[in-house]
């Protein structure tokens, strides 16, 4: 078993969080980055013991514009700063992860400056995918090349270019032995050339003992990134979906069939395939502004803290803040928060005293990392299962009801904590017999011998419970005033570049909720798509339409293809993500 099998991660945006100017002038550093260290230990009093934090290094504006790879973002501060953020980490027993961004790098980028200075005579002409210095782009450079979703701020590397692979790989090498890091979040996993991923495996096995690659893939058979790319771990963007819709919707059968087919794919074993799940992170909408009944916080975070994978939580929404996308760009998801005002905020309380109780019960009870996964009761609006690691047992239940109700649950006899209510539960007769509130859930862990391998953590959160359940959309005063303040520093300013960086954010960090109503009809888009005939050729040389054709036709060949799915298939507008999609299918 490796650290991150137990991980629990806390996600930070730093430029966001720390309140950076939005376009980098490249000026004096400022150490904003010191400003993290009450965060740090906010974290691990939470029950977090990772931390996936990015971008860092220098950039343009939103951070995935690589300027410099081994040069902290100036408006964060400086190397040493970064420096001594890992170590107070590490000293805080928090590992730290950070956003490995390799896919394309900024115009600002040393190689990239170097062809538009010498352009024949520079010696990074193979650096860059499709460069021509016989075509344009949109700035007007007198050459083109490929860049990641039609925008030419990012410029994409050339991942099969051995000099590309070195230097990359002295990066890494680079940020472990400088700063200490504990693994890489590779960013646009979907869009990275396997091979490039197996050469950074390779690296990642040099470097340290469980060095960790977690890549963000939103579509596809994730197994196969896994298995393939010989990477860690992916992001659980099937999950993170049926999470929200499945509350809205009253409908768990929908986040019940994800974990299962999920849970099939790595073969019945909860390592088998191993997934980072979340509720929102920097690229979508806060889940508290998804849910139409604020309750429902409760039961969904039960649920990802206890469902196979590793669970993530984006700064701030262990408060419940709000946080919508709009005026063209997404700092409205990547605000800055007053972690003082928040903690001293009592209405904000039931939600961080719930993620708190949830950090503190994964880590003292093992089967919820490692334990196998067995569905014991599903409707529309109850669900339990069980953890089972033959050491430590758990069943979770959930309600997503207006209503209480009993559920009863088959388990191995014994007696059960109900972990956040602090009740003992006789089960002797192989059955728990509970009234879960509405919209709630409960944890209920075996009591082996009286005694627990860990021990258990006093967790009872009765009074907390109720006030989830009455509560509405509680007052958002902490983080309104520093967004209004950013929303009229931004309103004020006049400068084209930062019009260019967000209109940019905007493209490449798209997120596509589903529609308000969760309407079952399918668009005509969908429906087009169905008719396409998939042409007889290499999936490179086929058109988006026709890679979404043939997309739903492996579907279809693995199964019923439902509503959802062609909606899924039909928002990838992304050629490359669908190459690698359609490849993924066994």
């Amino acid at each position: 078993m490796a650290w991150y099998d137990e991980a629990i991660f806390y996600h930070i945006y730093p430029l966001g969080l720390l309140d950076c100017p939005h376009e980098n002038k490249y000026e004096k550093p400022v150490h904003r980055l010191t400003n993290l260290a009450p965060w740090v230990r906010h974290i691990a009093d939470m029950g977090f013991n990772g931390i996936y934090i990015g971008p860092l290094f220098e950039s343009v504006g939103h951070g995935y514009e690589t300027t410099d790879y081994k040069k902290l973002d100036s408006r964060l501060g400086t190397n040493e700063d970064l420096k001594a953020f890992v170590k107070d980490c590490h000293d805080n027993g928090i590992r730290v992860i950070l956003d490995g961004v390799f896919n394309h790098t900024g115009r600002d980028f040393f190689a990239f400056k170097d062809i538009k200075e010498k352009r024949e005579g520079s010696g990074y002409l193979g650096w860059y995918a499709g460069l021509n210095l016989g075509g344009n782009n949109s700035f007007n450079d007198g050459f083109s090349y490929q860049n990641w979703g039609g925008f030419d701020l990012l410029a994409r590397l050339n991942q099969k270019n051995p000099e590309v692979q070195g230097y990359i790989a002295d990066v890494i090498r680079y940020w472990v032995s400088e700063f200490d890091i504990d693994g890489l979040r590779l960013d646009a996993a979907d869009v990275l050339e396997f091979e490039f991923m197996q050469m950074l495996r390779r690296v990642a096995d040099e470097v340290k003992p469980d060095f960790y690659l977690m890549g963000e893939v939103i579509h596809g058979e994730y197994i196969r990134w896994e298995r393939d790319a010989r990477i860690h771990a992916v992001t659980n963007y099937h999950l993170h979906k049926a999470l929200f819709s499945g509350h809205n919707d009253h409908n768990y059968f929908e986040i019940a069939h994800t974990v299962k087919r999920l849970y099939d794919m790595g073969g019945g074993d909860p390592l088998g395939l191993r997934l980072y799940n979340f509720a929102d992170n920097h690229d979508v909408e806060r889940i508290y502004s998804r849910l139409n009944n604020k309750a429902h916080f409760m039961p969904l975070h039960i649920l990802m803290y206890t469902l196979p994978g590793i669970p993530s939580v984006y700064y701030g929404s262990e408060f419940g803040i709000e946080g919508k996308k709009g005026g063209g760009d997404d700092w409205g998801i990547r605000p800055v928060l007053d972690l003082d005002a928040l903690l001293a905020d009592e209405a904000r309380k039931p939600y961080y005293e719930l993620i708190k109780a949830l950090g503190h019960i994964r880590q003292a009870v093992p089967c919820l990392s490692y334990g196998s996964y067995e569905q014991k009761m599903l409707t529309n609006r109850q669900y339990a299962f069980l953890r089972d690691s033959c050491e430590d047992v758990a069943a979770v239940a959930v309600n997503n009801d207006d209503n209480p109700c009993w559920v009863d649950i088959n388990v191995p006899s014994g007696s059960y904590k109900a972990m956040l209510s602090g009740e003992e539960i006789d089960a002797g007769n192989g059955n728990i017999h509970y009234e879960l509130k509405a919209s709630s859930g409960e944890i209920f862990v075996k009591i082996n011998d009286g005694e627990n391998k860990a021990e258990l953590p006093d967790t009872e959160l009765d009074r907390e419970i109720k006030t989830i359940e009455v509560k509405e959309a509680v007052s958002d005063k902490s983080e309104s005033k520093v967004m209004e303040a950013e929303q009229a520093k931004n309103n004020g300013s006049d400068d084209t570049v930062s019009v260019d960086i967000t209109n940019q954010d905007k493209a490449r960090k798209s997120d596509k909720p589903a529609k308000s109503d969760e309407s079952d009809d399918v668009s005509d888009k969908d429906a087009d798509i169905d008719k396409i005939a998939v042409p007889d050729k290499l999936y490179e040389e086929m058109t988006v339409p026709e890679l979404q054709a043939a997309i739903l036709q492996k579907m279809a060949n693995n199964g019923p293809v439902t509503d959802d799915m062609k909606r899924s298939v039909s928002d990838n507008v992304w050629h490359d993500s669908l190459v690698n999609w359609v490849k993924s299918f066994r």
